[in-house]
């Protein structure tokens, strides 16, 4: 399958990367992230969907099969998950009459927008800090499993926009919720139980956070509660759960344990403690375990992964416990430890970890990036000795350029 049949498709990708540039730029003033380090993301994030679409193009994925999928129209309604990715591939494809190449880049739209609001949040974090903690948190935008997964047709491109813009909004949750309502929109069109997730830790946030009035409490809290209510058993039916009863959690559990144990990247888990379980979704593989290039680019970015969540950890643990931050922690440790363990005891393959870990990992990654070092007090520089002229006026109560009256 070509990446462009003719000359007009190779136009209208082109045209999609312009626009894409576009957007990025207007985003990137909602996010206070200059222009020349907006593009600069776009063009990385750009790199790795040209990588993407030539490594599924020789060795096959998930974009090809959603790409055929909406070329012989295989779903004519809209539905969510994988058909909801497959309709809108279709759109592209008739509508804008995109060719595989100008298709991958409208997800790596997506894909790079949900990047430029990870880093506008990093740096938020950050600023004011030591050039390490800066530079730690500039590495980890740049890390190319960041990039990759998120760059070529499918769900992954979606879901890390949706990711992006709710850790944002929880910098300033007051101010930005509509921009979690966003999320969860974008989360339920693609994994709506991620979207049941996300507003459970919503509702816990709003709920218990110590500053909200307790009319906000109840009100939002209500709303919150009873979109998780029906969010919830939607996803769950939707992942494949027959009920809401522990019974019936624990055969899906068991169930999914043993599903995708073929490939390179399998792994036992129905063995392993929670504890092994949750360091081997996020942390694994390992060097040592790498078995091809792009196994070992994973590992590496692991490896830093790793380091900051010990540092980050170990700086938590030595913080005074009165200790306030500006963003919403209590919303990002909701979300996050919801999703984290789910994800973990039903993922059988070290591949699909690595792209679906990246929507939550980045609550994580800005909870211990912000415990790390402390705000550089600026120092006011001393002032310089009076003169005699100046002691004089002092003494006598004379302001500069005033006469004294005999």
């Amino acid at each position: 399958m070509p990446l462009v049949s003719s000359t007009w498709q190779l136009v209208d990708a082109i045209l999609v990367f312009l626009a894409g540039m576009l957007l990025v730029v207007w985003a990137g003033r909602h996010f206070r992230t200059g222009s020349g380090r907006g593009l600069a993301l776009y063009a990385w994030h750009t790199l790795f969907c040209l990588v993407y679409a030539w490594y599924t193009l020789t060795y096959g994925g998930d974009a090809i099969g959603y790409y055929r999928m909406a070329v012989n129209h295989a779903e004519s309604e809209f539905q969510v998950g994988t058909y909801g990715i497959v309709y809108l591939t279709r759109l592209l494809i008739e509508h804008l009459g995109l060719s595989l190449l100008g298709t991958f880049l409208v997800y790596n739209l997506f894909g790079s927008l949900g990047l430029l609001a990870f880093d506008a949040s990093l740096r938020t974090v950050t600023h004011g800090k030591r050039r390490f903690y800066r530079g730690l948190a500039t590495l980890i935008v740049f890390l190319p499993s960041v990039s990759f997964w998120t760059s070529g047709i499918g769900k992954d491109a979606p879901s890390f926009l949706a990711t992006g813009l709710a850790l944002w909004a929880a910098l300033d949750l007051q101010r930005r919720t509509p921009l979690v309502g966003i999320a969860v929109a974008i989360l339920l069109l693609v994994r709506p139980h991620m979207a049941g997730m996300l507003v459970m830790g919503l509702s816990l946030s709003l709920l218990l956070h110590p500053d909200t009035s307790l009319a906000r409490r109840v009100l939002l809290g209500g709303v919150a509660i009873a979109t998780a209510a029906a969010l919830v058993p939607f996803g769950l039916e939707y992942a494949g759960v027959k009920g809401t009863d522990t019974g019936a959690l624990m055969d899906y559990v068991e169930g999914r344990q043993e599903h995708n144990m073929k490939g390179g990247g399998a792994v036992d888990i129905s063995s392993m403690s929670l504890p092994m379980q949750l360091f081997t979704y996020l942390f694994r593989p390992l060097p040592f375990e790498a078995f091809s290039i792009f196994a070992m680019a994973a590992a590496l970015d692991n490896l830093i992964l790793l380091y900051l969540f010990v540092m980050g950890g170990h700086a938590m643990l030595r913080r005074p416990p009165g200790r306030r931050y500006a963003e919403n922690r209590l919303f990002l440790w909701s979300y996050a430890l919801v999703a984290w363990p789910m994800l973990a005891m039903t993922t059988a393959n070290l591949g699909i970890a690595l792209r679906q870990k990246w929507m939550f990992t980045p609550m994580l990654i800005l909870l211990f990036l912000s415990a790390l070092g402390t705000l550089r007090r600026q120092v006011r520089p001393a002032s310089p000795s009076p003169t005699p002229v100046m002691r004089i006026q002092q003494r006598y109560g004379i302001q500069p350029g005033q006469r004294r009256e005999p």
